[in-house]
């Protein structure tokens, strides 16, 4: 059974051209779970599929990756066959941010009765989740201030950082299964978001070569990335993925021999 990530934008906050970042994770062509709600993410979305998403997870909640919540609200109320349906996998710690950041307005409805997340299927996580068969592990990243921002991990097949500064200790952990990583990363880093020579001096080079970049300032800062060696995602770009594996409990979990590189992760 085929598996593969859409990119339906790829930029930072301010390169509207390149769309708002988030992936959609298919399977057989057909949309399973969709990462972070953007504005351009979900016009994105509605104009491949011709459809609303049917689950997403978020990472963090600043606007360009939450500022379509509000229109898809809409849209799933007034569907009967998606109203309370739509599964929304939220970090917990992620919650409180959310609902101030897009549920906390007087009247979700100027008709009244009608509660924000009355359209949705609210589903707090933790460490993980099921969805469609498949167990995703989450993991807490370092973007702004602690526990406020999440990745995602299909073991065997990708992970994805959201937002986020280096984090060599979690991939050393969350991506020893050989998964394509999915990183941010921009020509020029600064305190929230990983820069080249941020990602260059923390990460070995094995576990670059799996990376794919996302999250950068501009076409021409991705053009320079390409011509350091590295690889970029496109607006529209579907990634092939590997085939998940199983989850594995943390009993049986064996850290990778010292050979795998200086942060004990296994060669992809």
């Amino acid at each position: 059974m085929s598996h593969g990530l859409r990119f339906l934008g790829v930029g930072n906050a301010a390169a509207i051209e390149l769309g708002s970042s988030s992936v959609v994770l298919e399977r057989e062509q057909t949309p399973l779970l969709m990462i972070d709600c953007g504005q351009e993410a979900l016009t994105a979305h509605l104009d491949h599929y011709q459809a609303s998403p049917k689950a997403l997870f978020i990472t963090h909640v600043h606007m360009d990756h939450v500022a379509g919540m509000e229109r898809l609200f809409i849209r799933a109320w007034f569907d009967e066959a998606l109203r309370g349906r739509l599964k929304l996998y939220v970090p917990v710690k992620v919650l409180p941010h959310l609902q101030s950041r897009v549920a906390d307005y007087p009247g979700a409805l100027a008709e009244g009765t009608v509660n924000f997340w009355d359209a949705f299927q609210v589903i707090p996580v933790a460490n993980g989740f099921w969805h469609e068969g498949l167990w995703f592990d989450v993991f807490p990243v370092r973007h702004h201030l602690p526990e406020t921002a999440y990745g995602l991990r299909l073991r065997g097949s990708f992970v994805y950082t959201g937002d986020t500064r280096p984090v060599p200790e979690m991939l050393a952990f969350h991506a020893d299964a050989g998964e394509i990583i999915v990183h941010d990363c921009a020509l020029h880093g600064n305190p929230s978001h990983t820069g080249v020579e941020d990602l260059e001096r923390e990460y070995p080079s094995a576990l670059q070569q799996r990376m794919l970049l996302y999250h950068y300032e501009s076409a021409t800062a991705g053009q320079a990335l390409v011509a350091r060696g590295h690889r970029i995602a496109h607006p529209g770009q579907v990634l092939a993925l590997p085939t998940p594996l199983p989850p594995v409990t943390g009993a049986d979990w064996q850290p990778q021999p010292a050979a795998a590189g200086a942060s004990g992760i296994a060669h992809g």
